[in-house]
């Protein structure tokens, strides 16, 4: 079942809105999306999640980035728990029409369950794991695990 969205393209040089539809294809990815996020300011990599059509539906209609949680099989409000949301800031499609890219500001710091900023805090070098960055968060303590 396709997803459509209605994108208004508004530019400086245009004198009129340019109405675009696209059609988001869950199917080809057997109903999940990835869905890249990046900080909007810095262009970081925050981190990778999925969507579905309802966390899609979700995120376009709150500007709150919402994925499906593939653990839990349940829609995830990023932040909920924690604090840290993410507001969209902009979204772009990719030319397959399968992948997202959510730029987001990333409120609390922190986008990573374990308390670092970014998910991609592993960095390899020499052929080992070098932890960059330090968490800005204790998740014992924001999840009362």
């Amino acid at each position: 079942m396709p997803v459509w969205l209605i994108i208004f393209v508004l530019s400086k040089r245009m004198k009129h809105k340019e109405l675009t539809m696209i059609s988001l294809d869950f199917e080809k990815t057997d109903g999940l999306i990835p869905a890249i996020v990046q900080d909007h300011t810095t262009g970081e990599v925050l981190m990778l999640a999925y969507m579905n059509p309802a966390s899609w539906e979700a995120t376009l209609s709150t500007r709150k980035a919402t994925y499906w949680s593939r653990s839990r099989q349940e829609l995830w409000t990023k932040g909920l728990t924690s604090g840290n949301v993410q507001r969209v800031k902009e979204i772009r499609i990719d030319c397959d029409n399968d992948t997202i890219l959510l730029k987001v500001e990333q409120v609390g710091g922190a986008a990573c369950h374990t308390g670092h900023r970014s998910c991609f805090y592993k960095k390899v070098e020499n052929n080992a794991i070098k932890i960059v960055g330090e968490p800005v968060f204790d998740p014992k303590e924001v999840y009362k695990k």
